[in-house]
């Protein structure tokens, strides 16, 4: 009789990711791995072929799970794109998705480690990236729109600007830097949007 393999792989992925999370790919060996998930060397290769389609598969399982969470805080549809702006970026750096504080972002530090030596890494990392983008870009937009910030504001230059801010705060969060400091920086990137428009009578 076959084994069920579909809810042990799942629950094997999310160890995998966070122990690539933390210790990045390149200083997670197969052993570090067949540790942390209970797995022999041969079923872990039977189940994931290799450590690299492991990774592969931790990448995508934290893509998915962070981008759900992202595009919840980033809606802004019945409170002010400041305001939801400003708790999404101190969220980033005080409420990381495993409650430990520390770590950084996996698709940051994983692009940091590997560049662009590893196309499937990158493709992944990118597209990551662009899902941001694009999420800072349609609330800026929406924020624009309902006259809370200039009309003549360049949505798409401004999220290049808080997206760069993002990437940032999350290697500053990992280094341990003092988290009055990274407020700092937060409240003066959202002052750069530019004041609110004047009330018209």
């Amino acid at each position: 009789m076959a084994r069920p393999r579909q809810f042990d792989e799942e629950n094997a992925v999310t160890s995998a990711t966070h122990l690539f999370w933390r210790r990045g790919y390149h200083a997670t060996s197969v052993r570090d791995l067949g540790d942390e998930l209970k797995l022999t060397p041969s079923s872990l290769y039977r189940t994931f072929t290799d450590k690299h389609t492991l990774f592969l598969r931790a990448l995508d399982h934290y893509r998915a799970t962070e981008s759900l969470e992202a595009r919840r805080r980033l809606d802004a549809t019945d409170r002010p794109v400041r305001e939801v702006l400003r708790e999404w970026l101190l969220w980033l750096v005080t409420c990381p998705a495993d409650g430990e504080s520390g770590r950084g972002c996996f698709v940051v530090n994983t692009a940091t480690e590997l560049g662009t030596t590893d196309e499937k890494v990158q493709q992944r990392t990118e597209a990551a990236f662009e899902v941001t983008r694009q999420a800072l870009r349609s609330v800026l937009a929406e924020g624009r729109d309902r006259g809370e910030l200039s009309g003549d504001l360049d949505a798409d230059a401004a999220a290049e600007l808080l997206f760069t801010t993002v990437l940032g705060l999350r290697v500053r969060e990992r280094a341990g830097h003092d988290l009055e400091h990274l407020t700092t920086a937060i409240d003066f990137a959202i002052q750069a949007l530019g004041p609110a428009p004047a009330a018209t009578s």
